[in-house]
């Protein structure tokens, strides 16, 4: 299995950042989970290969890229965009976003090939499928209705937390997998931004390094995700303080093979 993080922000010299302000991750140049930056950052294979968008939730950060990512194929789409979420993050999408007002409902029109959006709706906690892939969804603990997943190619299986504060079923989950060979956590807030980090529903390396202590599976890779860009520099030095030493950060364009 490919996982990359898609690049979102552009340093003083105009290259990619390590620094996320949008969230997108593309497995095996197919499949997206969330859409921020997937419209702006994504691969000229990507682009052309990429029908099927898994969302953890519908905070702009997680689904800004989705208007334009259907926009730019709007004409050339032989089949539709395939939106997987659940009915409260397809309302809000319905409502907020593709409402005419702040973009096209695509979902009302039509190419000549047909439809251009599909919404697939799936309840929390069940299995879907997504290209070749298998997902199970877990509840996450969010301000909003947010899932976390596990992902399967039938040979290794990831994790991703998606936004989430302290919770207890995706670590679960997790441990009940026993080829899962990488888990991606948030960690939004430096441990002195507790406070919001409580009241917004995010975890901090304090708060991250108790809830790793529920993942069993030793061997297991740990990487982080979901770092505010403001603070990503001190969150990373907090992290390589804490006594969970098997924590990597995900590389922004690097592609990880598992």
């Amino acid at each position: 299995m490919r996982v990359q993080l898609l690049p979102s922000t552009i340093d003083e010299d105009g290259r990619a950042s390590a620094r996320q302000h949008l969230m997108s991750i593309v497995i095996d140049d197919r499949v997206a989970i969330d859409a921020g930056s997937l419209a702006f950052s994504c691969t000229g294979l990507q682009r052309s290969q990429i029908r099927d968008i898994i969302l953890t939730h519908a905070h702009l950060d997680h689904i800004a890229g989705l208007p334009m990512f259907i926009d730019d194929l709007f004409a050339t789409l032989t089949e539709p965009i395939r939106v997987h979420a659940t009915r409260d993050v397809i309302e809000i999408l319905e409502r907020d976003i593709f409402n005419w007002s702040v973009y096209p409902r695509f979902s009302e029109l039509m190419n000549k090939s047909g439809r251009v959006v599909e919404y697939h709706e799936f309840k929390q906690g069940s299995n879907f499928s997504a290209q070749h892939l298998a997902i199970t969804s877990i509840e996450v603990n969010h301000k909003v209705s947010a899932s976390g997943y596990v992902i399967s190619d039938g040979k290794v299986s990831v994790g991703i937390t998606g936004d989430t504060a302290e919770t207890d079923d995706i670590w679960a989950a997790f441990n009940a997998v026993p080829n899962l060979k990488a888990v991606l956590v948030e960690c939004a807030f430096p441990d002195e931004m507790s406070d919001l980090a409580t009241i917004s529903d995010h975890l901090t390396p304090k708060k991250l390094e108790r809830e790793l202590e529920k993942l069993q599976n030793e061997d297991c890779e740990v990487y982080v995700i979901n770092i505010k860009p403001m603070y990503r520099d001190t969150i990373l030095k907090q992290i390589s303080q804490l006594s969970f030493k098997q924590i990597n950060i995900l590389e922004v364009g690097k592609v990880y093979d598992w």
